[in-house]
């Protein structure tokens, strides 16, 4: 089978020739259809992740495919793969079989994309953690969502207005097509000006960084502020006094330790994406683009999530 592989960190991935998995007791064969390109990848290709798989090695932490072997599903089942070591401990999804512990599966509805299959497991399930289980937003509360025009803050807009909040979606240009929904208050704001006029009692914030610390000064006192990414950043300067006054609750979310939460929420955000009430962008590369798929999530203002497809 066809792979691609990274020899050494940050070096180019390449297309290489590697002989077929062969089944295991607890492991299942998936022909892959699609695997996504995220943030976690290319911290793990730059060399950054705290335990790497061991090179050389092939990324992908996940996918969707067509299942060839399995203890779990049958044979032509198809399937999203994420997380239980691929891409992290072992090899991961960018190849054209992938041979993936069975905990790591989960089936995938007839009719939905396998690209989109593939690229929702990150994006919606951060959100949706991250409204329901961290902040618990309430219907009529004021939600401020900081990266909106990102996968994970498109997504949380979208869930948001769902509980019944109110909504502030914050992007760097307000004149770009967002996809956002209607009704979400869009407000054009970056770093360097001064933060935007509106409060909330929630802050979403993706991205971390002078970003984190404006929009702490618009979440009202006692409110909470959960941050999901650092793509802006990956330090936080704040004025204690101040923090201390306002006495907001920072929550990171950590989704290595809420997969379980994220997993259970899985039936319902699938059945939102395939009937429309959730949409996701989704920018393809074919397999021996993956430089170039990792070279556009870097990208500031991209919108949706880089996906490798198959011939």
């Amino acid at each position: 089978m066809k792979a691609v592989r990274i020899a050494q960190w940050g070096a180019p991935p390449r297309i290489e020739e590697r002989p077929d998995p062969v089944p295991a007791p607890g492991r299942s064969l998936v022909r892959m259809q699609a695997a996504t390109v995220g943030h976690i990848d290319r911290t793990v290709w730059r060399g950054g992740f705290l335990r790497p798989p061991p090179l050389p090695y092939t990324p992908g932490v996940e996918g969707a495919g067509i299942v060839i072997h399995s203890e779990r599903f049958a044979p032509g089942q198809r399937v999203w793969l994420r997380g239980s070591g691929l891409g992290t401990q072992f090899d991961g999804t960018w190849c054209e079989i992938a041979d993936a512990p069975d905990a790591a599966l989960g089936e995938l509805p007839e009719g939905l994309d396998m690209a989109l299959g593939s690229a929702f497991f990150s994006p919606c399930t951060s959100a949706w953690v991250a409204l329901h289980e961290v902040a618990r937003v309430r219907a009529g509360e004021r939600v401020m969502v900081a990266g909106a025009s990102g996968a994970v803050g498109s997504l949380a807009v979208q869930l948001a207005l769902e509980i019944g909040a109110k909504v502030c979606a914050v992007v760097a240009d307000a004149s770009a097509d967002h996809g956002l929904p209607a009704g979400a208050d869009i407000v054009e704001w970056r770093p360097g000006i001064e933060a935007p006029s509106q409060e909330a009692e929630v802050l979403i914030d993706t991205v971390g960084g002078d970003v984190l610390a404006a929009l702490l000064g618009r979440v009202l006192p006692g409110g909470r502020a959960v941050l999901i990414g650092y793509t802006a950043g990956e330090t936080l300067s704040l004025s204690l006094p101040a923090f201390m006054q306002r006495d907001v609750s920072l929550l990171p979310l950590n989704m290595f330790r809420r997969e379980a939460q994220g997993r259970a929420a899985v039936p319902r955000l699938l059945e939102r994406l395939a009937d429309g009430r959730l949409r996701l962008a989704v920018q393809r590369f074919a397999f021996d683009e993956a430089a170039r798929a990792l070279e556009w999530i870097a990208q500031r203002g991209h919108r949706g999530r880089a996906v490798l497809v198959a011939d």
